[in-house]
């Protein structure tokens, strides 16, 4: 019995040993575990910290780019032509309504002007073109000269000249006709002694209303075309005509002869009839009308 007593004494204390060892082997196992776990957590903290420092620096990066972009407008703006501090937004719109407004206005009293008026004003500005183009004459190596009819002798170039671009014949008594009688309404232009233009008007009563110009013929040389010799010779033909007191000039020109249309409409001419089979080729005809007074 004391055998057995002993052996389970012994065992007990041996129990006992081994379990303060293993509590020991714990004690020594549960601070690394602590540690770690108290490491991990520091971790976790400090990621979140990063992460909170990170998401803050982007808005703040964010907030300079607005703040950049801003600057670089009122730069840009600084450049822009200056606006009035006092002006609020809502009087933009109204300053365009005026721009309109005026515009509008404009083009009602061009539209208002009776068709007179515009052809007085477009018959202007076509004189101030001429003089621009008689400026710049001088630059040209061959020189042009305008110049009045002076006798019979220059009849023959004159027809020569206008019945190759007529189209129809004339006579020679239609020709006298109106060069004798209205001498000073006739103009030629010459190169080198050639006549390379001619012009040829009258100057009459129309209905014992007004008195009319007509522009009968009118032909420039087809080698010489395109440098305004026609427009000067019907320029210098109406300026005659204003200093007789003329209050209106006619013509009448074919309707597909877009040269001569757009010549007359460029120094103040407006479309006032259309005639039918005007010429003897069967070709209409319009007549342009051109006011003085």
């Amino acid at each position: 019995m004391n055998r057995l007593a002993e052996e389970n004494v012994q065992n007990i204390k041996c129990n006992q040993k081994s379990a303060s060892t293993k509590n020991k082997s714990k004690k020594a196992k549960d601070p690394p575990e602590t540690t770690n776990e108290i490491n991990k957590l520091n971790e976790d903290k400090l990621s979140e910290a990063l992460a909170n420092t990170l998401h803050i620096n982007k808005l703040n990066s964010n907030l300079t780019n607005g703040t950049s972009d801003h600057s670089k407008d009122s730069v840009n703006d600084s450049n822009a032509e200056p606006r009035s501090q006092d002006a609020a937004p809502s009087e933009v719109p109204m300053i365009v309504n005026s721009v309109q407004c005026s515009d509008v206005v404009a083009t009602r009293e061009n539209s208002s002007t009776s068709p007179s008026e515009r052809s007085k004003v477009r018959y202007n500005e076509g004189e101030t073109e001429m003089c621009e183009i008689s400026s710049l004459a001088n630059f040209h190596k061959e020189e042009i000269e305008i110049m009045a009819y002076e006798s019979e002798l220059q009849m023959p170039e004159i027809m020569r000249l206008i019945q190759k671009d007529l189209s129809e014949p004339y006579s020679i008594y239609t020709y006298r006709y109106f060069i004798h009688n209205w001498p000073k309404l006739c103009f030629l232009a010459s190169h080198e002694g050639k006549c390379i233009g001619a012009i040829v008007c009258k100057l009459d009563m129309h209905r014992n209303v007004v008195k009319r110009g007509y522009i009968a013929m009118l032909a420039v040389d087809e080698k010489y075309r395109k440098r305004k010799i026609g427009s000067k010779l019907v320029q210098k033909a109406i300026r005659a005509m204003i200093d007789d007191n003329a209050d209106e000039v006619v013509l009448e020109t074919e309707i597909t002869n877009k040269p001569a249309l757009k010549l007359y409409e460029n120094l103040g001419f407006v479309r006032d009839k259309r005639l039918f089979r005007y010429y003897l080729n069967g070709v209409d005809a319009l007549r342009l009308k051109l006011w003085l007074r």
